[in-house]
């Protein structure tokens, strides 16, 4: 290849040269609130209000402008928490995650802090102007995912279960705004609580060499892995009898597609991450079942798509 050409391949204008590096900070503000768990936050709440609760309505109802603002609270509140935690997990994750670190690195402690504190203010006001019951659910998340990590994260299966409470809050969010009495909300906030507390089991085994470094007792610190793994599969377990409840119900109540597709796609895959923990003894195995996680939840989450029509 001539230098010409080598030349002209790389960006030389000031103006190619000023992009990149405002490219970088946007994807490392992106990866700071976890821009595609937030993604996932607001189509559960979408799925929740479009098919469990208001199924058939027209779009113009669904995306009422109150629906929008429980959204904007919700996930300012959610991000509000990613920022926090990575506050406070400067020195744990320059050992567990090196790659990713973005607090203390590429944005000062200081800034990380008002935006956490901006953003929980936010959603708060926010959900608080929609209902006094709304702007305390809301209240009460912010203030234990600060607490989560300030100090829950780091004891054995508090910090788990903390977290496993908030998604299931954000489940049922959308019934708590619209108040329509469906209990199927109630039943796939349980399974999300239940997987939750499976995948941040998981999470913690994964990290175990950063937490034990920073003396945080979780459970596999506490209790060792071999026993960690009995309670992720406790929870694995109650999670699976519920799953054949709701197909179950589902095939008796003359509903075969949601029936098959929660036999499927979340009951066999559940079956199979029981089969990997089993069998997990390295940290990329653990690593692989975190990620398990995160698939059987979004199959368990479409799966509302069903119960729309």
């Amino acid at each position: 290849m001539s230098a010409a050409s080598s030349n002209s391949a790389r960006p030389t204008s000031e103006e190619g040269e000023a992009l990149a590096p405002e490219r970088g900070i946007v994807q490392q503000l992106a990866r700071l609130v976890r821009l595609p768990n937030l993604l996932i936050m607001g189509l559960c709440l979408l799925l929740v209000r479009a098919c469990l609760l208001l199924p058939g309505a027209p779009w113009r109802q669904v995306l009422a402008p109150s629906f929008g603002l429980l959204a904007l609270a919700a996930l300012s509140v959610g991000a509000a928490g990613y920022i926090i935690n990575d506050y406070y997990d400067v020195k744990i994750d320059a050992i567990n995650r090196p790659g990713r670190l973005v607090v203390g690195k590429v944005i000062n402690r200081r800034h990380a802090m008002l935006a956490h504190l901006l953003l929980s203010g936010l959603g708060i006001a926010v959900s608080g102007a929609l209902s006094p019951l709304l702007g305390v659910v809301n209240l009460g998340s912010a203030l234990l995912l600060w607490g989560y990590s300030v100090r829950f994260k780091r004891v054995a299966l508090v910090g788990n279960v903390s977290i496993a409470t908030l998604t299931a809050a954000l489940v049922l969010l959308p019934e708590l705004q619209a108040r329509t009495g469906n209990s199927a909300v109630w039943g796939y906030a349980l399974a999300a609580f239940l997987l939750t507390v499976v995948r941040e089991i998981v999470k913690d085994v994964e990290d175990m060499r950063g937490d034990a470094q920073h003396d945080c007792r979780t459970l596999p610190i506490v209790w060792g892995v071999a026993r960690t793994k009995w309670v992720a599969g406790f929870f694995l377990f109650c999670l699976g009898l519920l799953v054949v409840g709701a197909a179950y119900n589902a095939l008796a109540t003359q509903r075969p597609v949601l029936g098959s597709w929660l036999l499927v796609l979340v009951l066999v895959p559940l079956a199979g991450l029981g089969q990997k923990l089993r069998r997990a003894d390295r940290k990329r195995d653990f690593t692989v079942l975190s990620a398990w996680c995160k698939w059987v939840m979004l199959a368990g989450v479409l799966s509302m798509t069903i119960l729309g029509h």
